[in-house]
């Protein structure tokens, strides 16, 4: 610890710095005071141990990351991955060559795709009608098709792909991403998770907790087009009594609490943390509810989106049109976020345990599940990419689709679908990756990687995003329990073919 730490405690003989002296001066917004003034000069983040690289590796094509998050399992041979072969031998008996372990009784007839495929955009990509909307922008995407988990358990398996571990206890993808490069703004939080607005998925807030790293890397929860879309950030209703003098009083209270806290814990950043989590919630109060202002877009904007409706207007059965109202909700405020400087914004699609499902857990009945769901995110991501690409944002903005694993090419029950780790579909766009291009593929039925010893993890898909913001996986690292940590682990690839 330097003496020019705000934990650092002079001797009387020692002139004060400026920062110490904000730290120590009389007024309870000294210590809010001074964290500002780190948090625009990076001063702390620098001092503190493991602070991130807050310079790059090597030049980047890209700034920000979307990742879209289908919770439940998409099934990749229903939307993205055309297998001719299952159309052929629809009804028949299943037979995959090998012993095969699913997580139900999903080993029934091979089941032809729900939807039918057609092609689309110069380069010809089949996709399913139930995501018929991104066809209009298929060129700029780059599918992965040999995509490879390695469990069949949600839980497992979405940490997987959020965190790159199996166990809970390791950071989201947008904490590390946080930590590496810093904040694009002051007013905002660098990383903001969207959820689904009927629940968490599999592990909740786990997957994007910041762990072991400092906790303002953390993903910030905001529910777009509700009462209160960031919790607690305005004091409660019954807090009416409190008065500024109060307040002021509890500042200062707060301030000298904390040094003295501070004083006897040099090296510990969990003060340091919750200090820039209050700073930061202050600065929200006046950002955030701009941010998620939809009244200031104009009118062809929303009809883009879809969002020139709305729900009420619907029937009681939840549709596509719903669904797609709801999640292009989510993709406008990611856009409007990003723009505002928010560098990895998590949108989540499908949590709804209820009857009939609305997730992408669809073991009874794919058509009915997959259908709203499809069809309502193909809509919310096609809009938010033609968006960005006329506001000349994505050329270096990366989005990421993925879900936890895919579903079996055999049936279950008749109308649907078993959990299939063994290989799924993910795709990029924008942020310097090529377009209208494929990588991988599966096998003819859609069950394992054509090439079972090339699959593509998602250590290669994590270290290619790294890689696109100008970071070295493998050396994007933090000290912990005597291990250099890592989003990769001892794995990971950068896919060059998809790199434009």
């Amino acid at each position: 610890m330097t003496n020019d730490s705000p934990f650092h405690r002079p001797s009387a003989a020692a002139p004060l710095s400026r920062r110490e002296f904000l730290w120590h001066s009389g007024g309870g917004l000294g210590g809010l005071a001074l964290a500002a003034m780190l948090g625009q000069d990076r001063a702390l983040a620098l001092d503190a141990p493991g602070a991130g690289t807050r310079s790059l590796h090597h030049p980047a094509k890209a700034k920000r990351v979307v990742q879209f998050f289908m919770a439940g399992a998409a099934s990749h041979i229903d939307l993205f991955d055309f297998k001719p072969e299952l159309i052929k031998r629809d009804g028949q008996p299943s037979d995959f060559g090998e012993p095969v372990e699913v997580f139900q009784n999903g080993l029934g007839p091979w089941l032809r795709p729900l939807w039918d495929f057609r092609p689309y955009g110069q380069s010809g990509k089949m996709l399913s009608d139930a995501v018929a909307p991104l066809g209009a922008v298929v060129d700029d995407l780059a599918f992965i098709h040999n995509m490879v988990g390695k469990s069949g358990v949600h839980s497992a398996a979405t940490l997987l792909q959020t965190t790159g571990f199996q166990l809970p206890g390791f950071p989201g993808a947008g904490c590390w991403v946080s930590y590496g490069l810093g904040s694009l703004n002051d007013n905002l939080p660098t990383f903001v998770v969207l959820p689904d607005h009927r629940g968490f998925a599999s592990n909740g807030v786990k997957n994007w907790d910041s762990a072991f790293l400092p906790s303002q890397h953390s993903g910030t929860m905001i529910f777009p087009g509700t009462a209160a879309p960031i919790a607690d950030l305005y004091p409660h209703q019954t807090g009416k009594y409190i008065t500024p003098r109060g307040e002021a009083a509890a500042h200062r209270l707060m301030a000298e609490l904390n040094r003295e806290h501070a004083g006897g814990r040099e090296g510990d950043q969990r003060l340091d943390a919750r200090i820039r989590s209050y700073e930061l919630a202050a600065k929200m109060q006046l950002a955030a509810p701009e941010a998620l202002d939809f009244k200031t877009e104009p009118a062809h904007v929303l009809k883009l989106y879809g969002l020139d409706g709305g729900p009420q207007t619907w029937p009681k059965e939840i549709n596509a049109a719903e669904e797609a109202f709801y999640f292009s909700q989510k993709c406008l405020a990611a856009r409007r976020l990003l723009e505002r400087g928010v560098r990895f914004v998590q949108v989540w699609s499908g949590n709804d345990n209820s009857f009939p499902r609305r997730n992408w857990d669809s073991h009874e009945d794919v058509k009915r599940d997959h259908g709203p769901l499809a069809l309502g995110m193909a809509r919310g991501a096609a809009a938010f990419i033609q968006d960005m690409k006329q506001r000349g944002l994505l050329e270096d903005t990366l989005i990421l689709w993925t879900t936890e694993f895919g579903r079996m090419p055999s049936t279950q029950g008749g109308k649907g679908r078993d959990h299939n780790p063994y290989v799924f579909t993910n795709w990029m766009c924008g942020g310097g990756i090529k377009g209208g291009v494929t990588h991988g593929e599966s096998d003819v039925w859609g069950y394992k990687p054509l090439d079972r010893l090339n699959p593509t993890y998602v250590y290669d898909v994590h270290a290619t995003i790294l890689h696109q913001l100008g970071l070295d996986h493998t050396r994007l690292t933090y000290r912990h329990n005597g291990i250099d940590r890592r989003l990769t682990d001892v794995h990971g690839h950068v896919i060059k073919p998809l790199i434009g």
